[in-house]
């Protein structure tokens, strides 16, 4: 019996090395995803040249909602919420003296807003493209905006004109296309509320959430980005609960609208990826600490964000979500649409994400965000009530 432990003890020490190589090779290797689930969507869009994120992603979610409910594939006009977003950003702006952000960017709930109290719009209806271009491209259109609600900041009549707000709508007219006042879909005539109404899509059967600790957990509260210029509020949960959100929703099958920020380095959308890497060596263990000890710091910076090898990642906590939107390292960049998740080799998690940059980078338009990644660049996301695991439905009183 001895005899036999020894045995079986060299046979064991001798193995290691193949062992220890396979694991290595492993390491060492790129990238390589598993779709685990993947829930219905629509095709990939492209916003191109404009700052409408927020309405292409919050489209892609209603259609996916759609399709979820049954209702079949739908093809949402962006450029009917970008319209009537500019409109009553432009009110605001100027009752508020020009003191507040006014662009082509929105938030998630500006689409929402528009459903209740507009409507919404097939593409055919209202592509938006009426300036000579085949995409959208914005930046005269967002210029020539501004410039008019800053002049009427000026108030060179000493009181502003009842025209001013025609005038603007030209300036929509003239880029974007009159809104027709009705439209046929498919055989039948509408109008944009009674399209909406066709749908059966409820605005309010939806919730914008967040997870910051500058406000109170489990309440309402207006988050303190540029781009959430209707003030828009949103539910506030733990890092914890926001993950069981994402997680919980997707396994009942309903998708997620996500946004981001996606400044940071270890955004890669061509190579599919988003990642935090861990760059502190002294918080690794084990194999990955001795291997990144050998590399400087340059080395390792290089390495860790070429993205041609899978590198280890951050524990990403609450307190470090917290102070990288406070000094601002987490930034309102980017609306997307999570529509499932997968794994890596190594069978960590990874988010599926649907963008609106078209189809051309290494998975046609869509890419991988890791947990840790998710954890720390949030800014907010949505999802039907009915998505919210109990216990946390009960907390935000909903």
């Amino acid at each position: 019996m001895k005899i036999k432990s020894i045995s079986w003890l060299l046979s064991i020490v001798m193995l290691m090395p193949f062992f220890v190589k396979a694991q290595e090779t492993k390491s060492d290797s790129s990238y390589q995803f598993t779709l685990v689930k993947q829930l219905p969507y629509t095709p990939v869009k492209n916003q191109f040249r404009s700052g409408t994120c927020w309405s292409f992603s919050a489209i892609s979610f209603l259609e996916s909602e759609l399709l979820r409910l049954g209702k079949g594939e739908y093809d949402l006009s962006e450029m009917f919420c970008v319209r009537d977003a500019y409109e009553k950003k432009a009110e605001k702006y100027l009752r508020m003296g020009g003191t507040i952000n006014f662009g082509g960017g929105g938030e998630f709930h500006d689409v929402l807003h528009t459903l209740k109290s507009k409507g919404l719009m097939p593409e055919e209806a209202y592509p938006g493209l009426n300036y000579g271009e085949k995409n959208h491209v914005h930046g005269e259109l967002d210029a020539v905006t501004k410039a008019y609600m800053d002049a009427l900041i000026k108030n060179p009549n000493k009181k502003i004109s009842t025209a001013w707000m025609d005038g603007f709508k030209g300036i929509l007219d003239a880029y974007l296309g009159p809104l027709p006042e009705n439209f046929v879909y498919q055989g039948k005539q509408y109008t944009s509320k009674s399209f909406a109404e066709s749908l059966g899509l409820d605005p309010d059967d939806y919730v914008c959430l967040s997870s910051f600790t500058h406000h109170p957990f489990y309440q309402p509260f207006i988050l303190e980005v540029a781009d959430n210029w209707a003030w828009g509020e949103m539910y506030n949960v733990t890092l914890d609960e926001m993950m069981e959100i994402i997680d919980y929703a997707l396994d009942k099958g309903y998708t997620v609208g996500w946004a981001s920020d996606v400044s940071d380095k270890g955004f890669a959308y061509n190579k599919g990826l988003a990642v935090i890497p861990e760059t502190d060596v002294a918080e690794l263990s084990g194999a990955e600490k001795a291997r990144w000890e050998k590399l400087t710091e340059k080395e390792r910076n290089s390495q860790m964000y070429n993205f041609d090898r899978v590198v280890p990642e951050k524990n990403v906590t609450q307190e470090m979500r917290q102070r990288d939107f406070d000094n601002l390292q987490t930034t309102d960049d980017h609306g997307m649409h999570i529509v499932g998740y997968g794994t890596d080799q190594f069978g960590r998690k990874y988010y599926y994400v649907k963008n609106s940059w078209g189809a051309d980078n290494k998975f046609d338009g869509f890419f991988y965000a890791s947990v840790p990644f998710v954890r720390l660049k949030t800014i907010n996301i949505v999802v039907h009530k009915n998505a919210l695991p109990k216990d946390i439905r009960k907390k935000l009183g909903i």
